[in-house]
């Protein structure tokens, strides 16, 4: 029984075409045109593997095969399909199209598993449109609150719920939630989107962990005044005070400790014009760490330092919590699975923590999971310069096949 890497690779550059940026990589967020013709795309191959598919109450793709037993809990694998900004072809679809794939050579082999399998293309995990994350997952597992299909907005101002109805979705969270006992694992294949694997020579990563993440928003208002006419000590710049709020949130991390990392990547100044003084600035800090309180003490040092720049700046400051996942260590069951069927293929392997937030990092607290990655070439990501070489993603495919088929046999 084989995976056949030309598939993989046809899935991958099918759904690299789906971008609203041709010529400067992937740009597909969630409930968009381009999300639409992934999507129809993503169900088509499903259906041609002879799945049978739905959506759940957020939009989730599950294509589901039959077991010998129909009612015993499932084998979930897959990965999401939405992108960054300005993206690779990887990122997450890798995963999905492995676990396609999976499902192909099952098929060929005519190979009937004690337990169903349900490939999972999953949605909004990156967080990008709306600046929340891992959508699909949290909404399978009970973690996605329904205040914030009204709460949550995008730049335009249009509210998860309202970008969903238009897009043909009425938004039901109970028809996304999964019982646990429905489900017997959570397999997850992914680019590294660092540079460890590369740099070692070593085949397989098998995840033992996943740094928490959070999403802290910070507000920043001044006073907008015409830059020709207002002296500058008479100012209240917001820009100004963003300025070294941003710089001392990035000293505040360093001093924490080496696993804590702080990134300010999203920037908005309002009025945003080269004659106006800035009036009003909003940034995100996204906090990573393997410690929880080190996620909680990057928040109580922005806090203090906004605080000191209202005075020196004359200016008032918000900061919130807009998102938040625990760190987490996945299964030793599964890691274990996923070991053994790289130590029986010949692949070289290693133990390894992600850096990076993902959607196993929601389902590990609602059942067994495992994560699977292959190489990234120079350990580049989020870039349209992403790649992984597609004879090492064929090797991580193997091994996501043969540890669903392990899995798949046990009663």
């Amino acid at each position: 029984m084989g995976i056949n890497i030309e598939r993989i690779q046809k899935d991958i550059e099918t759904l690299a075409q789906f971008t609203a940026t041709p010529g400067a990589g992937v740009t597909r967020l969630p409930f968009t045109p381009e999300d639409r013709k992934a999507r129809e795309y993503i169900k088509g191959q499903m259906l041609a593997v002879g799945l049978k598919v739905r959506e759940d109450g957020v939009g989730t793709i599950i294509g589901r095969m039959e077991g010998a037993a129909s009612d015993a809990p499932a084998i979930l694998i897959g990965s999401h399909y939405d992108s960054v900004r300005n993206g690779g072809a990887f990122d997450g679809v890798a995963g999905l199209a492995a676990a396609l794939e999976a499902t192909r050579a099952l098929r060929e082999e005519t190979a009937k598993l004690c337990c169903p399998v349900e490939v999972l293309a999953m949605n909004d995990e990156e967080g990008v449109r709306f600046g929340t994350g891992m959508m699909s997952s949290r909404a399978i597992t009970g973690e996605l609150p329904d205040e914030e299909l009204d709460m949550t907005e995008d730049e335009n101002h249009v509210t998860v719920r309202q970008a969903m109805q238009d897009f043909g979705i009425e938004p039901e969270l109970q028809k996304a939630l999964r019982n646990p006992k429905e489900i017997k694992a959570f397999l997850e294949l992914h680019i590294e989107q660092g540079p460890l694997l590369e740099a070692e020579g070593t085949e397989i990563g098998i995840v033992e962990s996943i740094v928490g993440l959070a999403v802290y928003k910070v507000t920043i208002k001044g006073r907008a005044g015409h830059a020709g006419t207002t002296p500058m000590h008479l100012r209240a710049d917001a820009l100004l005070a963003a300025s070294e709020a941003i710089f001392a949130v990035n000293q505040a991390a360093s001093g924490i400790n080496r696993d804590m990392v702080a990134t300010v990547g999203k920037l908005q100044v309002l009025p945003n014009a080269a004659n106006v003084i800035p009036g009003t600035v909003e940034f995100t800090i996204d906090a990573r760490s393997s410690n929880e309180a080190d996620i909680e003490q990057i928040y109580d040092k922005a806090a203090a330092i906004l605080k000191q720049l209202e005075a020196k700046h004359g200016v008032s400051t918000q900061i919130s919590n807009t998102f938040w996942c625990r760190p987490v260590s996945l299964s030793k069951r599964i890691t274990d699975a996923i070991t053994n069927e790289a130590s029986t293929l010949g692949y070289s392997y290693k133990s390894m923590n992600s850096g990076a937030g993902h959607d196993s990092m929601v389902m590990a607290n609602h059942t067994d999971t495992g994560m699977i990655f292959v190489p990234s070439k120079n350990g580049i990501s989020h870039t349209p310069e992403e790649w992984t070489d597609y004879q090492d993603l064929q090797k991580g495919a193997e091994v996501l096949l043969n540890t669903v088929i392990r899995l798949g046999m046990e009663r």
